[in-house]
């Protein structure tokens, strides 16, 4: 029993340090951006392994050296009530999980979409899953974690959340955001994002063109190599439609 005790001691502590820690980085981001996130160096593993070669594009530029256009876009996609939550837009997470489970139970009921080879199981098509994350949220898990969806990864993306909120103001969290979110392979950043696609830094990015990136944002990789998509230029001008109604930080 003792035995016991002390290993929950030491747990206890440890789960302990590696908050203080988390406190401390973000502390640090209040005044020095981040040299790179958890999710990019996974992405620079990723990349390395595959191709050999490590092909990355990212600058740094202030939040004033970003377009209005870009700004509203993504909070017109992402998170519409970015400026007035506390990190945690639980009325979104509510419709994501009952979305998702609509979907789950689809997916549970449908006949497989090809039928199987000899001896193997027929494939079924898998659900479409639907996040309810805020920007906050999002930049929590790209600092600091890994991409597994497991109970107590998203428990402490929430405690990140709420540091994240309380340490830093709301225009320095989508700073950071819009600086280090992915956009492409190897592309992260609004600025590398803009000369990327547009060849032109991001403070000129006109609303069309930052309303294109916006849409881009849950799925970078699979919309930079179809660029002429018909979803992403008739979503892209449902969101040029909202960026008015977006409130900036």
């Amino acid at each position: 029993m003792k035995g016991l005790v002390r290993w929950l001691g030491l747990l206890l502590v440890a789960l302990l340090a590696l908050q203080v820690f988390f406190v401390a980085r973000i502390a640090i981001m209040a005044v020095m951006a981040p040299q790179s996130t958890s999710f990019q160096r996974s992405e620079a593993w990723r990349i390395a392994n595959n191709k050999g070669t490590l092909r990355w594009r990212q600058q740094w530029v202030d939040y004033s050296q970003i377009s209005s256009n870009l700004k509203r876009a993504v909070i017109a996609s992402e998170d519409d009530s970015f400026a007035n939550h506390e990190g945690v837009d639980w009325d979104a997470l509510e419709k994501a999980w009952e979305k998702n489970a609509k979907a789950e139970a689809r997916a549970a009921s449908q006949k497989p979409a090809t039928k199987a080879a000899p001896g193997k199981p027929a494939a079924v098509k898998p659900p479409k899953i639907v996040g309810g994350s805020t920007i906050t949220q999002q930049l929590a898990k790209n600092l600091f974690l890994s991409g597994e969806r497991t109970l107590l990864r998203k428990g402490q993306e929430l405690v990140l959340t709420v540091l994240l909120e309380h340490l830093l103001s709301k225009q320095r969290i989508l700073e950071i955001y819009l600086n280090s979110v992915e956009w492409g392979e190897g592309v992260f950043g609004a600025e590398a994002a803009a000369q990327h696609y547009y060849r032109k830094p991001a403070s000129q990015l006109s609303a069309y063109e930052a309303a294109r990136l916006a849409v881009m944002l849950p799925r970078p990789r699979h919309y930079e190599k179809l660029p002429n998509s018909g979803y992403l230029a008739s979503r892209a001008g449902v969101i040029v439609g909202r960026m008015g109604d977006a409130q900036l930080p």
